[in-house]
């Protein structure tokens, strides 16, 4: 007598296979609020390595284009050509990186659908070598600088655009003004309704993400801040590794 064919494997899944799976699912083209999260986790805490890291190497912080503006404002009035230039060249990058993750993300969705979030991280991953590669080139120190601040301030754009189209404009990993406005926001709403009595009430759910995020970048900050004064451009490399890790997976 032939046997049934097996149509369920009884085998168990160990828990390797399900933090590969888990970890397939960061970049899945099907998302998932948990997908989300996690990758607004990771992205958070290398955008909060590589902005400490613009200040250590560049004495910059890249992903304030707030700040930008408002220097390009003032040196405009003081005359002063120098930072004007520098603080065009950050909004200028930072711009044409958010455009460049939105022409990557709407031609994967196009031509590789099942990868168009994996290929966004690929590149990003790719981006963090050429700013390590910066350190190994015999560049002059303003050459270097200016490439530096260039670069970074296009992988700050791209990034935050990255994860704003991914999560449907509900998470941006670097603009941590905005997350703690939302904070102080839903902190509000949490007090009107305890004085008030009434049925206002914050959004844990919402803050929990917002805390973790900012955390999350904070951590990410210390580190970056300890590992690129020592390493240097070089730094950029494990961080390249960890989104180049889940674009492949």
């Amino acid at each position: 007598m032939s046997r049934p064919p097996k149509i369920f494997s009884t085998k168990p899944v160990g828990p390797k296979s399900s933090a590969l799976r888990g970890l397939r699912l960061i970049t899945a083209h099907r998302r998932a609020k948990a997908s989300d999260r996690a990758l607004a986790t990771i992205l958070a805490a290398i955008a909060g390595a590589a902005n400490a890291g613009g200040f250590i190497l560049l004495g910059s912080y890249t992903s304030h284009m707030t700040g930008y503006l408002s220097a390009l404002a003032d040196n405009i009035v003081l005359q002063n050509l120098a930072l004007v230039g520098q603080s065009l060249l950050a909004i200028t990058l930072f711009v044409l990186g958010a455009a460049a993750s939105a022409l990557t993300i709407n031609w994967a969705r196009d031509h590789r659908p099942t990868r168009q979030y994996a290929i966004p991280i690929g590149l990003q991953g790719g981006l963090l070598v050429a700013l390590a590669g910066l350190g190994a080139a015999d560049l002059a120190p303003a050459l270097a600088q200016t490439l530096g601040l260039g670069l970074l301030s296009f992988i700050m754009g791209f990034q935050n655009a990255t994860i704003t189209k991914i999560s449907y404009a509900r998470i941006r990993t670097t603009h941590a003004t905005g997350m703690i406005t939302d904070v102080g926001i839903e902190l509000g709403r949490a007090a009107y309704g305890r004085v008030f009595h009434t049925a206002t009430r914050a959004d844990r759910a919402k803050l929990a993400i917002l805390l973790q995020l900012l955390a999350t970048f904070l951590i990410g900050g210390i580190i970056g801040a300890l590992g690129y004064s020592y390493a240097g451009f070089a730094f950029s490399l494990p961080l390249a590794a960890i989104l180049l890790g889940l674009a492949l997976l």
